[in-house]
């Protein structure tokens, strides 16, 4: 049609004159095309519509152009053109046309392009239909692309790197647990037991609190009165990623319901309109532990849908979209909504956190065990069994050398790979592997690490200068006090002077120092100017450094020198004696991390710590006479 368009233009460009009959068959032509368009049937229809239907039997030529025209252009008043006005309205009928003729090809082509696709898509759904039908049959669930898939991950299967140094090195039985003994002994009591218990484990990162609650539920399973089957799962889980989600759309800690509309279930569900309950973390740990590392760090309404659950022993789900009633109900899903999901499980969390931090809620639900910070001799001792279980030969000073750049055992491992890795880069050969502390230290100068271990211990001795404890956190440090001493200005009016950043509390135990001053040698403290201050400015928290300021400024007053290998901690009365103070452990460590050889505490706290500690005497004292004793005397050894 296009191609019969085109020769009437070009024919019409060629004729300056067109005669009647010429005139005629090309209107007839025209008419013909257009009834080809729309359908002799309809032609009918529009030609009465738009006031045509007699110009389209007669046989005067305009007359037969302006019906065309107005059925074209769908206009009912378009004139019958005068002689003169034909050829216009002729070229603009045939524009008209023109344009026609594409838009009707375009659709054609899309509605053709349309059909096939709809028909590709219903012969891939009938493949699919008797593909499926076939497996039901069958058994057979695989197709080509799943099978493609199928290929794809057994081959990336095949391909694995070396294990890491963690899972080499780490712990296979408690014992290799390294100084964690009496927390170790403390989660056995509780949870290899007939009536086990919650627990959350304390103490600074890298000591072990992970690998402990993994290796007890291992032991624990073996105890024959314990519940604890041997299928018993060990769950873990990271409070800082656990959120709560307010829709409740996911919960992969409690569980959640995924509805047929919004949360897609399973096809076969969702077609009949069925939700789809989704059991979460704590039933997956039923019937053994669920650990949650960082648990201080979990959103506190995640929390209390946790504590819920330990209560129940069991998830709850709902929906608006479940019908008891409906048939099309699987009985699995039938029994979750009616009865919801087991979860009998231990809650084992550990934190870094102080106890003050975690929420009361779940620490009065839970038994408390503390991790104590790793001595460096106890570090040495995890870098020598990881050496050993890398199968690498160690100088005797790489393990003190690593000691000095980390407290933490997962640090040190990490410290010991890295110079492992060192030594294999520079000997070539994995089976005479040989680090020595020069490793260490490149290492360490290369990961900008600082050693965290000063020793301040000295064998000189030194006036007015002695070495308190404190506690950050769950390590102990020393804190150095000194005190210096001068006649008064004025007889009689002497002042005492403090570094105000030490703290209030740490203020009163100066005062109360003076008054034991005076009790003990005789000597005014109005006498003197005496200023007391402790080095660094830092704030001490309490008053568990009395015994030491009072020995600080009674050395300062007599001029007594007073040993510097020995530190000492305890709160002291206006009688001299020294009361009980909390976190000796913490502040036994910090003795042993500045190399102190002796540890004075109140003789109150006697049960909390051995005789021992990390190569240290711990000595007990009831008066500040037993602490001037120890700091003036010389060993009787």
């Amino acid at each position: 049609m296009k191609d019969l368009l085109e020769r009437f233009r070009e024919r019409r460009a060629n004729m300056s004159t067109r005669s009647e009959e010429e005139l005629r068959r090309e209107i007839n032509a025209l008419c013909g095309i257009f009834a080809g368009m729309i359908g002799a049937e309809r032609i009918v229809l529009e030609a009465g519509r738009y006031n045509a239907l007699a110009y389209l039997h007669t046989d005067n030529p305009r007359e037969r152009l302006a019906g065309l025209a107005r059925m074209v252009f769908e206009e009912d008043d378009i004139p019958v053109p005068s002689a003169a006005e034909v050829s216009e309205l002729l070229e603009r009928t045939e524009d008209r046309l023109t344009d026609l003729l594409i838009q009707q090809a375009v659709e054609e082509r899309l509605e053709n392009k349309v059909n096939d696709r709809i028909e590709e898509r219903n012969q891939e759904y009938m493949r699919e239909l008797r593909l499926q039908i076939l497996a039901e049959e069958t058994g057979e669930t695989e197709t080509p692309r799943t099978r493609e898939k199928l290929r794809e991950l057994e081959a990336k299967e095949k391909v694995s790197l070396t294990t890491t140094v963690a899972a080499q090195v780490r712990p296979q039985a408690l014992a290799e647990i390294v100084g964690q003994e009496e927390a170790v002994a403390a989660m056995m009591a509780k949870v290899a037991t007939r009536y086990p218990q919650h627990l959350i484990l304390y103490g600074p990162p890298g000591v072990g609190k992970t690998t402990a609650a993994r290796l007890v539920l291992e032991a624990a399973k073996g105890v024959a009165f314990t519940p604890f089957g041997e299928d018993a799962p060990f769950v873990e889980a990271d409070g800082t990623t656990l959120r709560w989600d307010p829709r409740d759309i996911t919960n992969p800690l409690i569980g959640s319901v995924h509805d047929p509309i919004y949360q897609g279930a399973q096809r076969e569900l969702a077609d009949q309109g069925v939700p789809e309950p989704k059991p979460g973390l704590v039933t997956k740990a039923h019937g053994g532990i669920l650990f949650i590392d960082e648990i201080g760090e979990m959103d506190p309404m995640l929390l209390n849908k946790l504590l819920k659950v330990l209560e129940d022993k069991r998830v709850y789900f709902e929906s608006a979209y479940y019908n008891e009633d409906d048939p099309q109900v699987a009985e699995y899903i039938r029994r979750l909504f009616r009865d919801g999901a087991p979860a009998d499980f231990i809650l084992v969390g550990a934190t870094t956190r102080l106890p003050e931090e975690i929420s009361p809620a779940i620490r009065s639900r839970c038994a408390e065990v503390y991790f104590a910070p790793l001595s460096p001799t106890e570090v040495e001792r995890i870098v020598v069994r990881a050496a050993a279980k890398l199968a690498a030969t160690v100088d005797d000073d790489v393990a003190p050398a690593i000691a000095a750049y980390t407290e933490e055992g997962r640090k040190a491992v990490n410290l010991l790979a890295d110079a492992y890795g060192m030594a294999l880069y520079e000997g070539g050969d994995p089976r005479a592997v040989h680090v020595t502390a020069a490793h260490v230290r490149r290492v360490a100068r290369t990961a900008h690490l600082t050693p965290e271990r000063r020793e301040v211990a000295s064998s000189a001795r030194r006036i007015g200068h002695v070495f308190g404890l404190g506690v950050a956190g769950y390590r102990g440090a020393t804190i150095e006090v000194e005190a210096a001493a001068m006649p008064a200005r004025e007889a009689g009016k002497g002042k005492v002077r403090f570094n105000s950043t030490a703290g209030s509390m740490a203020k009163d135990s100066v005062f109360n120092a003076t008054a034991v001053l005076r009790m003990l040698t005789g000597q005014d403290a109005d006498a003197y100017d005496i200023h007391v201050n402790v080095i660094g400015g830092g704030q001490i928290d309490g008053p568990s450094a009395g015994t030491a300021i009072a020995c600080a400024v009674m050395s300062a007053v007599t001029q007594t020198p007073l040993r510097q290998d020995v530190a000492l901690t305890g709160e002291i009365s206006l009688s001299g004696a020294v009361k009980p103070i909390g976190g000796v452990r913490e502040k036994a460590y910090g003795a042993a991390r500045a190399g102190m050889k002796k540890m004075l505490i109140p003789i109150e706290n006697t049960d909390e710590i051995d005789n021992a500690y990390a190569g240290m005497r711990i000595v007990r004292i009831a008066t500040v006479q037993d602490a001037w004793r120890e700091l003036t005397e010389d060993d009787d050894d």
